[in-house]
């Protein structure tokens, strides 16, 4: 074109005059967005796939694309996956490296036994990998009332162990009694009974990983999970309530950090021992 007329105002991209480049954030957990549009305000849970799940401030998840149209401190943003992971030799969410490629071993003949669904659901976040790698299947009872009769029904010896986690193992406790008749009976020497000093394995959650500087004492009259439901402003009607509140607590869980050290001892100390 003639220089008298300047430059071609159709060159280059013309469709983008005047539009202001919206950043990329990459997705992770707990960040907090807005949607433009409806002005939900929540926290990043989880990514699956081109999804992202937001939990507002009353514990409802919803789930939205990932991509533009949210907020991040009122200004414009556009979601997107984070980067993979940088090739290296990784840890498992007990803080051990994981063992690449290889398939989970055959179960050994030893167990660790819990003593109820969270207890083994927590031992499945946090150790899981490693005890497929090790062949190491953790049961639950239904109490540890059952204790005696069990480890009678499986008959542990060498090769055979059965390391136990029992809940409120205290001095005085019915617990610390049914553990230390389990030490001084015939497969005492098979058989590894320890605990911890919590209530319930949910205290075995650091309490700042829902937003506590302690977990709250319970009365005795009142049931504890609910209590602790109650105290937390969560709902406490019934059995799937109590079921959706270990949901909450047990997907803040990412690692052995979230954890309390005596908890994280005990679990080792099981797994070493039904592993020798």
């Amino acid at each position: 074109m003639h220089g008298d007329y300047g430059p071609d105002v159709l060159a280059g991209d013309w469709r983008a005059a005047g539009r202001t480049a919206v950043p990329k954030v990459a997705v992770e957990r707990d960040l907090v967005v807005e949607l433009a549009d409806s002005g939900f305000v929540g926290a990043v849970v989880r990514v699956e796939g081109r999804l992202v799940h937001l939990e507002d401030r009353k514990g409802r998840v919803r789930t939205f694309p990932l991509g533009p149209g949210y907020l991040i401190d009122g200004s414009p943003v556009e979601l997107v996956r984070a980067a993979a992971a940088p090739a290296g030799r990784q840890r498992t969410a007990s803080g051990s490296f994981a063992v690449e490629q290889q398939r989970a071993r055959v179960a050994r003949g030893s167990r660790i036994w819990v003593e109820g669904r969270h207890d083994a659901e927590l031992v499945e976040r946090v150790w899981g990998d490693d005890l497929r790698v090790e062949g190491v299947v953790v049961e639950y009872l239904a109490g540890v009332d059952l204790l005696e009769a069990g480890i009678r029904e499986f008959e542990p010896g060498p090769g055979r162990r059965i390391g136990v986690l029992v809940d409120h193992l205290v001095p005085g406790s019915k617990e610390s009694r049914i553990a230390d008749a389990v030490a001084r009976g015939p497969h005492g020497s098979s058989v590894l009974v320890v605990g911890h000093p919590y209530v319930d394995v949910w205290q075995a959650v650091k309490p700042a990983r829902v937003g506590l500087e302690a977990w709250p004492e319970i009365p005795r009259n009142v049931e504890w999970k609910a209590g602790i439901c109650r105290a937390l402003g969560w709902p406490a009607r019934d059995q799937a309530d109590i079921a959706r509140a270990w949901q909450r607590i047990l997907g803040t869980v990412r690692s052995y950090a979230d954890l309390e050290p005596v908890f994280l001892g005990r679990v080792e100390q099981l797994i070493d021992f039904v592993t020798e």
